[in-house]
């Protein structure tokens, strides 16, 4: 047993040994009783007397006693680990030989600060050993400084698998010593934001590299990362890459690079099958590289990121990157969003033009992507690039290419973003508006497809100027009040006269918009008071589901098939003060035939859509099914949902209608292969209802307009509406085309014939003109209907085989 006496006297002798520089004698004291003094604070005390040529001595001696006595019961490699974080920079070669050996043998005891102090030694004489080398790798996780040295002397730890790491495994070996120093710090970015430390290194160090030869570097390694990548980086490749992005973000980077940096967080969000998004720990420091950025390209991005990231993780970085930008500018969350468009140089709404070599190239803004028109010294058009072009022009021509893909990404951002006005209740004074909407280069393109009020009188434009639906010009002040148009609560004829306009006018909406659907309350939901069952019982392919909710702003989890809850799929809508609800559960309960291989569930089956007070309890139910009810858990105050006919009638409408898109998206009833109820045939009476039953609230749009348009189509001679069904004459069969899924019935007796529609599905029907955007059943429906037309000259061996089996 020790006694306080004991304790006393080891302190007293290790005093008296450091006193007399007995620096033998106190290592084999120190070895002897190590068990009683690596936790005596006298000791320790006393040690730190020690100078640091001193402790160099001890550690060398302390450590020369463990290798020779390796039966010691109590080694004091905690003592060594102590004593050699004092080791100074100027050791001898015996001492770091002795030192190396001993770490190679113990290679725990050195901390990485001593082992980084030894190896930088040994490498300013000679090559490292590899089994130094071995240990240095397995405690370089320990110390950014270690890992740094690492990289410098060896390069980076990569995998060489990706691209963009295989590329500067190449390079570097070809640039100078710098470079490498470079590099090698980029590698110790592990941390998900840069330290102080971490950022006054990186400045020093690129003080010493040319800052063009820099923009040239990191140009091509981020242009080769942004690439869609193939596997999950490695954990070293991510730090390394996060590195990249916070060195750029130090050399005042070129718009250019800071849409590369955009690219490259949707890159890094790209899903991989059994990974998920590829890493998102870099696509979150990209957003934060681009928050800290001043300027407007820096802003572009992250207002066009803010409207394409669906990822959780990321979009929250996003929202507090765009939220502090707006609060250090005094303005909302909305208004930095619309401030955030660039308008890219456009020389008037939607359009550009560049003169290259003497010819001249015209840019536009044609639905929502970018077309290039191309002209000749003689004013003739060309379908590409003329040779002048891209001889003497060829950086000049692939800037312009680039800025084209860049608009075009943002054109899609601004679609989402129009198409979410409607429940944020927006105004603006006509000036604002006009500035920012109708005239801008960019939005412009998109807003005067659009109707909007003007001092609550319905308005579109059409040549050159804002007009009613008698196209009377509209003529506003300044502070006229603006808003989007709905058409929830206008009358019947207005919204007829608004389709018209546009059919007449020729002007293709972004999105539905006049011919928007309008969920109004039905009986049965004034019945039931507080659900609706409109859209349940339906059988959805869950990720398809999982990805349209995220697209559309709502909140859902992956269900997987386990012992777990979950909350139902919801929407909050702070402005409103609501949160809507879908209610969903895993359907099956067969391993593989039902999940995935990671064990999520393959389909889900719904049930009702509730609404509650935003600050209400959330409800929660097995992953399996069970109900759901109120978390007993949270401390929200449950709440009981609240009564369909006190929803704004606009929310209701809105709701109902994604809704309404997840189902005639992610239903099982819409893929053509699944005739025999897939799995077990399990699904085939809900399939045939789906496939062939009465139409959702977006199928009758379908019809509604297909009235109007089916005189005009190219199909129009051969193909009417009968009900449900766009019926289709062809030479060898007439076909009927379900108007909601999309499926067909043949004559006679309605066999089914299957097709299958290919990636270019839909390009048939954008050669038709239609009123709007984004009904990709719709294109999918006139597809078929032209194919069939002609079903005389199908070539497809799986199609004109059932054609020809019973006609």
């Amino acid at each position: 047993m020790t006694t306080t006496t004991d304790t006393v006297w080891y302190a007293d002798r290790t005093r008296d040994l450091v006193a007399a520089k007995d620096l033998d004698s106190l290592a084999g004291h120190l070895h002897t009783h190590a068990r009683l003094c690596h936790d005596n604070p006298e000791v320790r005390a006393a040690l730190r007397a020690l100078s640091r040529p001193d402790v160099a001595l001890l550690v060398q001696a302390m450590a020369a006693l463990v290798r020779q006595d390796r039966r010691h019961s109590w080694p004091p490699r905690d003592l060594i680990g102590q004593l050699a974080r004092r080791l100074p920079t100027d050791l001898a070669p015996e001492q770091l030989e002795d030192l190396a050996a001993f770490a190679v043998e113990e290679p725990y005891a050195l901390s990485p600060t001593a082992l980084e102090t030894v190896a930088r030694g040994l490498a300013a004489t000679g090559p490292i050993s590899a089994d130094l080398m071995e240990v240095l790798v397995d405690r370089s996780d320990e110390s950014q400084r270690l890992r740094q040295f690492i990289a410098e002397l060896a390069g980076p730890r990569l995998d060489p698998e990706d691209p963009w790491a295989r590329q500067i495994l190449t390079e570097l070996p070809t640039l100078d010593r710098a470079w490498r120093q470079l590099v090698a710090h980029a590698s110790t970015a592990t941390t998900p934001r840069p330290t102080a430390g971490w950022s006054t290194e990186a400045t020093r160090l690129l003080a010493e590299v040319d800052p063009s030869e820099a923009g040239q570097l990191f140009d091509r390694w981020l242009t080769t990362a942004a690439r869609a990548p193939h596997q999950q980086p490695s954990s070293m490749n991510a730090d390394l890459l996060r590195g990249l992005l916070w060195l750029v973000e130090r050399t005042d980077p070129t718009p250019e690079q800071v849409r590369r940096i955009g690219g490259l967080v949707e890159a890094m969000l790209r899903r991989l099958p059994g990974v998920g998004p590829a890493c998102p720990k870099v696509a979150n420091a990209a957003v934060g590289v681009l928050g800290r950025l001043d300027g407007e390209p820096a802003l572009a991005q992250l207002a066009r990121l803010s409207a394409r990231v669906t990822y959780k993780g990321t979009r929250k970085e996003i929202d507090k990157a765009l939220d502090a930008r707006a609060a250090a500018l005094g303005i909302s969350r909305d208004e930095i969003e619309e401030l955030a468009v660039p308008d890219y140089g456009l020389t008037g709404v939607g359009r550009h033009e560049v003169a290259l070599g003497g010819c001249r190239v015209e840019l536009s803004l044609v639905s929502t992507s970018v077309a290039l028109a191309w002209f000749t010294e003689t004013g003739r058009q060309v379908k590409s690039p003329p040779a002048v072009v891209r001889r003497e022009h060829a950086a000049e021509l692939t800037d312009l290419k680039g800025l084209a893909k860049e608009i075009t990404g943002m054109l899609a951002a601004q679609v989402a973003r129009l198409d979410r006005l409607f429940l944020a209740q927006r105004t603006w004074t006509f000036s604002a508006w006009r500035q920012r909407y109708l005239d801008h280069p960019v939005v412009g393109a998109l807003a005067r497809r659009l109707l909007w009020l003007v001092d609550g009188v319905p308005c579109g434009w059409a040549d050159d100027a804002l007009r009613t639906v008698d196209d009377t010009a509209v003529a506003a002040g300044d502070d006229a009040e603006v808003r989007i148009w709905h058409p929830i609560g206008r009358p019947v004829p207005e919204v007829v006269g608004w389709r018209n306009w546009l059919e007449r006018h020729r002007i293709v909406q972004p999105f539905k918009q006049a011919h928007r659907e309008v969920y109004l309350l039905t009986p049965a939901e004034e019945s039931t008071g507080t659900y609706s069952n409109r859209f349940a019982g339906h059988i959805l392919r869950q990720h398809q589901f999982h990805a349209l909710t995220a697209i559309r702003g709502w909140t859902d989890r992956l269900r997987l098939m386990v012992d777990d809850s979950y909350p139902p799929t919801f929407r909050e809508l702070p402005g409103w003060g609501l949160r809507a609800e879908y209610w969903v559960e895993g359907v099956g309960d067969e391993w593989d035939t039902d999940t995935t291989d990671s064990g999520s569930y393959l389909r889900l089956v719904t049930d009702q859509v509730r609404f509650y007070p935003i600050a209400a309890a959330q409800n929660w139910s097995h992953a399996s099914g069970g109900g759901y009810s109120a978390s007993s858990w949270s401390d929200a105050r449950p709440g009981d949902p609240l009564p369909l006919d006190r929803i704004p009638p606009l929310v209701f409408s809105e709701i109902m209608r994604d809704v309404d898109l997840f189902v005639g998206v992610a239903s099982v009833g819409n893929d053509p292969t699944w005739s025999d109820g897939g799995p077990q045939g399990r699904f085939r009476d809900y399939w045939s209802s789906y496939s062939f039953g009465e139409l959702s609230a977006t199928a009758e749009t379908r019809r509604e307009l297909l009235s109007r348009l089916l005189p005009r189509l190219a199909v129009g001679q051969r193909a009417r509406l009968d009900g449900r069904f766009l019926v289709v004459d062809g030479d060898l069969r007439t076909y009927r085309i379900h108007l909601g899924s999309g499926n067909i019935l043949m004559s006679p007796n309605d066999e089914y014939l299957c097709i299958v529609p290919d990636r270019s599905t839909g390009r048939a029907g954008e050669q038709q003109f239609l009123p709007f955007e984004g009904d990709g059943m719709l294109a999918v429906i006139l597809s078929k209907a032209l194919l069939l037309a002609k079903d005389a000259e199908i070539t497809d061996a799986s199609i004109t085989r059932q054609i020809r089996s019973g006609g």
